[in-house]
């Protein structure tokens, strides 16, 4: 059990929180009050009446118990309060109320499941206690409580009328063993939630800072000093009138996106010179990443009784998260400088080489002999600030994944060659192979003013907050550096399941089993998998990652249901928490090492291209690293009497997982 903080330090989670002994003599009216003093909007009626149910019905139900309550208690990471904690004994209650309903709606059911999880996952003194979700519908006849507990000791969500809700106690508690759990020390126990890149948008957006929403513990606590260095850096620029490029390096997940979001979404007022904006060439990332403030902008003006008009929410949001290449495109309209003194390229590795950018050039804006790559044009237009500018550059290992992705050496070459009068700040794992490998980085090092600096790395992913090194798992794996693999496997195993299968049908079972609450799952493949298709897997079918990442469970264009595969340029950046990977023969284990094909017309051509090949193994590192709980691998048996699929093209790659450990189903 964590121990209790200094009460000095201590910012209550709870609008309301004491002994159950003070909490049924107390006067509603006083606990009413309580609740109201904090509330952010003017309590409406409906509001007023369902808290004075709910603080009547848990007096009655709680009376005589020996415990704490804590009402309207904050979940960081979902930015939601569930109604009331209750403690006792060795058991957290987690109660969710639905004051007028007549049924348990199922939205609800996953709302306070989620809850629990959420306390289970990201709450310190969570983590080894009986977590148990309970719905009150007051109108409606309870359900005969079923007590289901998954290993964690997360109860699936019990279901009650209004006066079901004290012999509901009574009966777990008499089933629940263990140590009395210390209020004290778990009301003032650390949270350290783990958002998902959208969770965290949402988040940020609202004004939120990254140290709320983000852990604090000691592993990851860099992701908080990452964020306040590149302030410290903007400011800096900005009062001595110079010129700077960050380079933030860090492990898949590891929040780098999270740091250029927490630095927009700072700087959102054009009318400030430090107003920042946040651009991306992940198309699918953007949409989903805007359809999702959106929504929820307009979700909360509903909720404080004003009109939600999703048009003017897109507006507002595009302003601060914009596709880099319609950024670029700004520029070349005119030769003034940007109105954002700050810009923050996410994946910046992902920029356009020269001959990219001259190709398109040439087809859609009728411009012949373009001679810039994208990095070399972007820093020009910054460039043409007369005063200062900062350019933040988040940069992902092994995460180019299409043609014409230039890496990071272009970003160094433009600087070394053209912009020598700006300053880097560079993070000293820039240097590392899966960044920079071709010497450019010691070039610009002679010829560019630059400072090594230790607070721009993210080290721990962020992403598997259940194991933090399924990264180096993933990166062993494709290595084929088995005894790294075996011994990361090892070290991961526990917290986060993986599992192999010849049958798809089984994956998706797995990954279906294995959710709970709203966490999302989904099926995954690489964009060269067209053999896929007796599977009824078709990757030439372009799904939108909108309704693939956004939309709920009874919508068949939703990840959820695992008919439509996402590819690595539609997932990456993004998260589910449990993937179904399914692999085909276009890349293949073999004793000599990886085999790279693309399917072109009726057969297998060999990738003998470096660039191409390097492109196809990211693509199967960006997929192995989407899921945050636990994935599926599923590698088909194949068929002999098709040409295309060979059994023997699989049966390696399966031999090949099956050597490093991993399960099979």
């Amino acid at each position: 059990m964590a121990q209790p903080a200094d009460d000095r330090d201590f910012v209550p989670r709870a609008w309301y929180s004491a002994s159950l002994a003070d909490f049924v003599v107390a006067r509603s009216e006083a606990i009413f009050g309580e609740l109201a003093r904090h509330s952010e909007f003017a309590v409406e009626r409906t509001q007023g009446d369902a808290w004075q149910g709910q603080i009547e019905m848990l007096q009655s139900a709680l009376a005589g118990l020996n415990g704490r309550v804590l009402l309207e208690f904050n979940i960081p990471r979902m930015g939601r309060r569930v109604d009331a904690v209750v403690l006792v004994g060795a058991a957290v209650f987690a109660i969710e109320f639905k004051v007028g309903a007549e049924r348990h709606d199922s939205a609800a059911i996953e709302q306070v499941w989620d809850y629990a999880l959420d306390l289970k996952n990201f709450h310190a003194a969570s983590h080894e206690v009986s977590i148990v979700p309970i719905l009150v519908a007051t109108d409606a006849v309870s359900v005969p409580a079923e007590f289901r507990t998954a290993p964690d000791g997360v109860y699936e969500p019990l279901l009650v009328g209004s006066n079901g809700l004290r012999e509901l106690l009574e009966r777990l508690l008499k089933t629940i063993k263990g140590s009395a759990i210390d209020d004290r020390a778990w009301e003032h126990a650390p949270y350290l939630p783990t958002p998902t890149i959208i969770e965290a948008a949402r988040a940020l957006y609202a004004r939120h800072s990254v140290d709320a929403i983000a852990r604090s513990d000691a592993d990851a606590q860099n992701l908080a000093v990452t964020s306040g260095r590149i302030e410290h850096l903007i400011e800096d620029a900005r009062n001595s009138h110079r010129k700077l490029i960050c380079f933030v390096t860090g492990v898949p997940g590891a929040g780098k996106t999270l740091v250029g979001l927490n630095v927009a979404t700072r700087r959102q007022d054009t009318r400030d010179k430090t107003n920042a904006v946040f651009l991306s060439g992940n198309g699918p990332l953007v949409a989903v990443l805007r359809e999702a403030l959106a929504r929820d902008e307009v979700a909360q003006q509903i909720r404080a009784g004003v009109k939600g008009h999703k048009g003017k929410a897109r507006s507002g949001v595009k302003a601060f998260i914009q596709n880099v290449h319609h950024f670029r495109d700004d520029l070349l309209a005119g030769d003034t400088a940007p109105t954002e003194h700050v810009t923050v390229f996410d994946e910046a590795q992902r920029a356009w080489t020269q001959q990219q950018t001259a190709n398109f050039m040439k087809r859609r804006k009728n411009k012949a002999n373009f001679a810039h790559s994208e990095p070399e044009f972007l820093i020009a237009g910054m460039d043409r600030h007369p005063d200062w500018a900062v350019i933040v550059c988040l940069v992902g290992g092994g995460q180019e994944i299409n043609t014409g992705e230039a890496g990071i050496d272009a970003w160094l070459e433009a600087l070394r060659l053209k912009f020598p009068h700006w300053q880097m700040h560079v993070s000293p794992h820039l240097s590392d192979s899966e960044y920079t490998g071709s010497g450019e980085l010691a070039r610009a090092m002679q010829s560019v003013n630059w400072v090594s600096d230790s607070d721009l790395h993210l080290a721990v992913s962020m992403r598997s907050f259940r194991a933090e090194h399924v990264s180096h798992f993933v990166k062993a794996l494709l290595d084929q550096d088995l005894p790294a693999a075996r011994e990361h496997l090892a070290s991961i195993a526990a917290k986060y399941p993986i599992r192999i299968t010849r049958d798809l049908q089984a994956g998706k079972d797995w990954v279906r089993s294995q959710a709970r609450g709203s966490e999302r799952f989904g099926l995954v493949c690489s964009s060269k998998a067209l053999r896929l298709k007796p599977h009824a897997i078709d990757v030439r079918h372009n799904i939108n990652p909108v309704y693939w990442f956004l939309n709920d469970r009874d919508d068949t264009r939703s990840s959820f249901y695992l008919e439509d595969a996402a590819t690595e340029f539609q997932v990456q950046g993004l998260e589910l928490d449990w993937a179904c990977v399914t692999w085909d023969a276009d890349l293949r284990a073999t004793a000599g090492g990886w085999n790279y094909h693309d399917f072109k017309g009726s057969r297998w051509e060999r990738v003998k291209k470096q660039d191409r090949q390097r492109y196809l193994l990211n693509a199967y590192r960006v997929l192995l690293t989407r899921a945050r709980q636990g994935m599926a691998i599923v590698v088909p048996a194949g068929d002999s009497r098709d040409h295309t699929r060979n059994p023997a093209w699989y049966d390696g790659t399966y031999e090949y997982l099956r050597a490093l450990g991993l399960k099979e189903l």
